[in-house]
C-alpha cells in the first residue's frame, strides 16, 4: 500500500498513480513505515516547504509516527532507490490511494486479529509475510535478487525478466543502503502485488 502525492505551488496536493520524477516536481511517497519527500533538482522552495508540512500533518494523525526521509533528485538511496522503477510504472488506484491510519501492524497485533476471526487487510498480510522472511533469516543478497526479480516482473506486461536484467537490478539494490527489514517488507509487498496482477489477468 503506497500513497503517492504530487505537491503543487499553491500548497495543494493530489493523489497520483505514478511518478514521472520531473526535475521541477515534488512528490510525497508514503508506504506507512516511511514518508519519502522527493525533491526535483529545480523544484521550488515553496513546494518543498509544503511537502514537509504535509508529511508532518500525516504523522500527527498516527499513533506511531513514520520516519520522514528527504530524497534529492539524482541522490536517491536506500529503500526509495529500490522502488523507483515501480513508482514510475505506478500502481492500481486501490493500492496507491487507499490509506490507513496506522503506520504498521506489529506481528503480535496481526496474530491477535487472526485469532479474533477478523479479516486481514493488505498491510497485515504484508506484515506476516515480512516477519516470516525475517524469521527464516533469508540472506540479504538473496532478498535483493528476489526484489529485483519482482520489480522487473511487475514492470513487464508479459514474459519473465532475463537473468541479465535481474542481475543488473540486483546490483543496483545491493549498492543502496536498504536495511534488512526494508528488504523483507518490500519483497513481501511486491510479491503480493505481482500475485494480484497475475490473478487479475487470469480472470
Amino acid at each position: 500500500m503506497i500513497l503517492i502525492l504530487s505537491i503543487y505551488e499553491n500548497g495543494q496536493s493530489r493523489i497520483v498513480k505514478k511518478s514521472d520524477f520531473s526535475n521541477v516536481k515534488v512528490y510525497l511517497v508514503d508506504d506507512f513505515k516511511t514518508i519519502y519527500l522527493w525533491f526535483g533538482s529545480k523544484s521550488s522552495k515553496r513546494k518543498r516547504e509544503f511537502a514537509r508540512k504535509k508529511a508532518n500533518l500525516l504523522n500527527d494523525k498516527r499513533k506511531v509516527p513514520a520516519n520522514i526521509q528527504v530524497i534529492n533528485q539524482d541522490k536517491e538511496f536506500g529503500a526509495f532507490l529500490a522502488i523507483m522503477d515501480v513508482l514510475r510504472k505506478g500502481f492500481d488506484e486501490d493500492v496507491s490511494s487507499t490509506k490507513r491510519e496506522e503506520l504498521e501492524i506489529e506481528i503480535e497485533d496481526t496474530l491477535e486479529l487472526i485469532d479474533s476471526g477478523l479479516e486481514m487487510d493488505l498491510e497485515a498480510e504484508i506484515t506476516l509475510a515480512a516477519h516470516k522472511i525475517s524469521e527464516d533469516k533469508v540472506p540479504y543478497e538473496e532478498l535483493s535478487r528476489k526484489l529485483a526479480e519482482l520489480q522487473l516482473t511487475l514492470l513487464r506486461a508479459t514474459g519473465k525478466p532475463s537473468e541479465k536484467e535481474i542481475t543488473k537490478k540486483c546490483n543496483d539494490i545491493l549498492k543502496s543502503s536498504a536495511t534488512y527489514e526494508e528488504l523483507c517488507w518490500l519483497v513481501s509487498e511486491l510479491k503480493i502485488l505481482v500475485n494480484k496482477n497475475h490473478l487479475e489477468k487470469k480472470s
